[in-house]
């Protein structure tokens, strides 16, 4: 599996790069436009990612344009919805959050601190992992 993680807190993606990495292999960027450009440059290089974990409040542009740049760039690049990467989104807030907002774009939400168990099932529960 191959997983593009963005988040701008070190402490989280270094956190969240040792667990993942336990599955496969991990790209960290630290924004949303660093995040949208290594996930075109897999595209482009026929190497593309299985799951895309997306800190919420990043600078330069939030998790949610990132997502939305890269799912238009999977629909830009041809690649059929049953096909696009798993998405989970990222927050450290768990009140105010919005559960109809771009529903249909990502695949679940979790908040930090990250429930190792949790997310792990998380992973299963998409298909990811037998």
């Amino acid at each position: 599996m191959k997983v593009l993680v963005a988040e701008d807190d070190m402490a989280s993606g270094k956190f969240l790069s040792k667990l993942l990495s336990k599955y496969g292999e991990v790209v960290l960027t630290r924004d949303g436009i660093e995040a949208v450009d290594a996930f075109v440059k897999a595209v482009s290089d026929n190497t593309k990612f299985d799951l895309v974990c997306l800190d919420i409040m990043m600078p330069k542009i939030d998790g949610y344009k990132a997502l939305a740049s890269i799912r238009d760039a999977e629909r830009k690049l041809g690649i059929p919805r049953v096909s696009r990467c798993k998405v989970v989104m990222i927050s450290a807030l768990d009140e105010g959050f919005d559960a109809s907002y771009a529903s249909e774009d990502y695949d679940e939400y979790i908040c930090k601190p990250i429930d190792i168990i949790k997310f792990d099932s998380m992973i299963r529960k998409m298909g990811l992992l037998e």
